[in-house]
């Protein structure tokens, strides 16, 4: 089995993130969104959802061995945009101005075009893959904390 190169999977990751942020144009404007407002629609379960899909970003960096602050740095743009995207309405017009993903993508182009990354191994830090995901269910269960408190809010 080949392995993919890190060129591929950041171009992976750069593909998922549009879709997530960008695949869409609403007609007549420049405005783009994707599946996170999407998701968003529906309060708290929707943000938690995309936080967890963002968490393919983050894990394609940690494969391909980038630096912790990177990979803090798109967690921080996840709970930030799952937090404010759990606010009902409000939530998704962030999601729609924010772009975790895309800014994610492009913290790890950017980074994977240092040349001190392209030569960087592979490394198979199972235990900052297990910190990433640990922190991505805190998130999702946040921005679904977050949601339901906001609906109750809003409903009464």
């Amino acid at each position: 089995m080949v392995r993919p190169t890190l060129e591929t999977r950041v171009a992976r990751a750069s593909r998922f993130a549009r879709v997530l942020d960008t695949a869409l144009r609403i007609p007549g404007t420049r405005i783009r969104f994707g599946l996170d407002p999407i998701l968003g629609l529906l309060p708290g379960l929707g943000d938690a959802i995309a936080a967890l899909l963002g968490g393919y970003l983050v894990w394609t960096a940690v494969r391909a061995g980038a630096p912790r602050l990177i990979v803090g740095r798109m967690l921080a743009n996840i709970a930030v945009d799952a937090i404010v995207g759990a606010v009902p309405v409000a939530g998704t017009v962030f999601d729609v101005a924010f772009k975790a993903h895309r800014r994610n993508a492009q913290m790890l182009t950017d980074w994977s075009q240092q040349p001190a990354a392209i030569e960087a191994r592979e490394r198979r830090a199972v235990l900052a893959l297990a910190g990433v995901l640990l922190a991505l269910v805190i998130i999702a269960a946040a921005a679904l904390a977050f949601g339901i408190w906001a609906m109750l809010r809003l409903l009464g």
